[in-house]
């Protein structure tokens, strides 16, 4: 019951939002977009759908320090992504960490940390898209504001992981005297805080920081490219910063409380984005569904193949992780 009730205000939104697409979009004309969409530029976008899951998996595998093998990285990211697609609260980065430190026998507390790190960062490359398209878009006011305000939490937040990774020792002993009235939580935490930083490490290797920057912005620039393709197979008079825009709309677009998926926030940003530069709701949308199964083609494919393979269901990890929490739940108590 506490999970439904943390449901209901994602699913407000997003009814909300499909609810108020719907009312704008004339569904004639969404169909004809489809219909003469160009499907040969489509057809290239969707090999690059699976471009960007080999360099995101590529990022991964970097922050993992290489422990893991890359084939093993690149099928749990798909499956981190498919598990996001359709169980609530973001529980593929949970279930990605969850079977990446059983194939790799890295311990759950070590892998966390890389996640974290990776939205993060995803979060600036995202604000710093946004800001760059600003200039160029009729009728954004206010969202420089934001993110700047963004780009700011997050490199404050970049600062205090490097703060804390550099003097992780210090936190170790504070939490230890803060706990030791509770033996417990302190050898249960004071376990999870250690691989936790152990993980949180890779901010303080330089060369190694360098190497994930360089893989983030490859794959962001392979986003850019697949989302152009998108836009100018509905759009022909589309221009490249239509995608900056577009792209960094649908980034924030996703971190809005919804239903699993991103269903509704997703489709708004991106349309919303382009009706900014077009006026045109209905092929927008036409836009914003097909980005939609651009972002499905990559994680069903390669997520449902590493499940195959591993024997694995979605229902199946999804039990894995509510037992894991209530474990940790139980030891916690």
């Amino acid at each position: 019951m506490k999970d439904i009730k943390r449901l209901i205000p994602g699913a407000i939104i997003s009814i909300l939002l499909i609810a108020a697409i719907l009312y704008f979009v004339d569904f004639q004309t969404l169909w004809n977009a489809i219909k003469t969409a160009n499907y040969k530029i489509l057809a290239g976008s969707a090999v690059l759908s699976f471009v960007w899951m080999a360099g995101r998996a590529k990022v991964w595998h970097t922050l993992l320090r290489d422990k893991p093998r890359y084939i093993d990285t690149l099928f749990t990211t798909a499956e981190g992504y498919l598990l996001n697609t359709f169980l609530p609260f973001r529980l593929g980065e949970i279930g990605r960490a969850f079977l990446i430190s059983r194939k790799a026998g890295m311990q759950f507390g070590e892998v966390l940390p890389t996640i974290v790190i990776e939205r993060i960062v995803d979060l600036a490359f995202s604000a710093g898209i946004l800001l760059a398209a600003l200039p160029y878009v009729v009728g954004a006011a206010g969202s420089e504001r934001i993110s700047y305000i963004v780009f700011g939490v997050v490199i404050f937040g970049l600062v205090m992981m490097y703060v804390l990774a550099r003097n992780h020792k210090w936190a170790l002993d504070l939490f230890n005297k803060l706990s030791i009235r509770f033996p417990s939580l302190q050898k249960f935490g004071g376990s999870f805080l250690e691989s936790f930083f152990n993980g949180l490490g890779v901010i303080t290797d330089g060369w190694l920081f360098i190497r994930f920057l360089f893989w983030m912005a490859l794959n962001w620039f392979t986003a850019l490219v697949a989302y152009y393709l998108i836009t100018l197979a509905f759009f022909p008079q589309a221009q490249p910063v239509w995608t900056l825009f577009i792209l960094g709309a649908a980034a924030f677009g996703g971190a809005i409380p919804a239903l699993p998926g991103g269903v509704g926030t997703f489709e708004g940003a991106v349309t919303a984005a382009l009706v900014l530069f077009t006026g045109d709701e209905s092929t927008a949308l036409a836009v914003a569904l097909t980005a939609r199964l651009y972002n499905y083609l990559n994680s069903g494919v390669i997520g449902g193949i590493g499940l195959m393979r591993e024997g694995q269901t979605l229902s199946g990890i999804y039990q894995q992780l509510m037992n894991l929490r209530n474990k940790d739940q139980t030891e916690n108590q």
